[in-house]
């Protein structure tokens, strides 16, 4: 499991500056209930001298979201509008003595949603850079600007850190392709060459996999169990739990899931009543592949599969 620091556990027990900002002259909305995650950030500023009188924050996402939107609005009360524009999400990180790497997309989070709250105080639109055709990761609505920028501002060389940071290709690996290329180009630009990591080509492998009917049930490799610090019976019985905790939601909507098989860093389910065709039936997914991501403590899939093809492994 992840180690998070006393102050991030103290800044998620006990938000500083949480809730709404009345007389608020400076407003930004980033992230998507969609994805998992999403910040308000609401600031006071002063017209004379352009300096953040208070600052407040609205967030849903995990503890380290949290944590880092207190830590934001404590590190801006009192700074200039450029002043707080140049806090990076290091600084928020650093401030809260350290996240999970795993974690700092939540830090990168805070620090958009402050230039989209400054660009609102001073009539501007703002905007992620986001370009047609530029959507590198789909399942959480990263897009290639963000990616480069985020690869520059932490020295970034790995898939697996780009996932880290943006969340981009920790759903479906289908865009780790493209966050290569765009690591390629700069890492070239410092004379480095970018060297595909182990997570691209075990996603590649259960890519593959997904393309053929389902194997018989199997039992979780060992390594991935040693990888993640718990024994398979404890990493199936997590998987189950956060599975069986989900279930009443769906139920309630006339819709159900079921476990079907652990391989690797893949979970299979079949997705029954309403949910089967469901329209959101990607978004369930993605928000119990989170949970199960946090429970872990390590990347995992979870791919949907047919009853045709439970039958066929079968």
């Amino acid at each position: 499991m992840w180690n998070y620091s006393e102050k991030v556990q103290e800044h998620f027990f006990n938000p500083r500056n949480a809730g709404e900002l009345e007389g608020a002259n400076g407003i930004g909305d980033v992230g998507s209930l969609s994805c998992g995650d999403a910040l308000r950030l609401m600031i006071n500023v002063d017209p004379d001298t352009e300096v953040i009188l208070d600052a407040r924050f609205q967030t849903f996402g995990c503890g380290s979201a949290i944590a880092s939107s207190s830590a934001l609005t404590e590190i801006i009360k009192g700074k200039t509008l450029d002043e707080a524009l140049q806090v990076s999400n290091q600084e928020i990180a650093d401030f809260l003595d350290g996240l999970p790497p795993e974690k700092m997309h939540c830090s990168v989070m805070g620090r958009e949603a402050l230039q989209a709250a400054v660009a609102n105080y001073r009539g501007e639109v703002w905007s992620d850079d986001h370009e047609e055709g530029a959507l590198i990761c789909k399942c959480f609505a990263v897009d290639a600007v963000l990616i480069e920028e985020t690869i520059r501002a932490n020295n970034l060389t790995t898939v697996q850190d780009v996932s880290f940071y943006t969340k981009a290709g920790g759903g479906c690996s289908a865009c780790h392709e493209g966050i290569e290329e765009i690591l390629n180009k700069v890492l070239a630009e410092t004379g480095q060459s970018f060297q595909a990591d182990v997570a691209r080509v075990q996603a590649d492998a259960e890519k593959a996999l997904t393309q053929i009917d389902m194997p018989a049930v199997s039992a979780p490799h060992a390594t991935d169990a040693a990888a993640s610090g718990l024994s398979t019976l404890q990493r199936i019985r997590k998987i189950e739990a956060v599975i069986e905790a989900v279930r009443p939601q769906l139920q309630r909507d006339k819709g159900d899931i079921e476990l079907i098989d652990v391989v690797g860093k893949t979970v299979y389910v079949r997705l029954t009543g309403a949910c089967t065709g469901c329209q959101l039936a990607s978004v369930t997914l993605s928000g119990i592949q989170q949970q199960l991501i946090e429970s872990l403590g390590e990347f995992i899939q979870l791919l949907p599969v047919s009853k045709s093809a439970v039958t066929a492994g079968a």
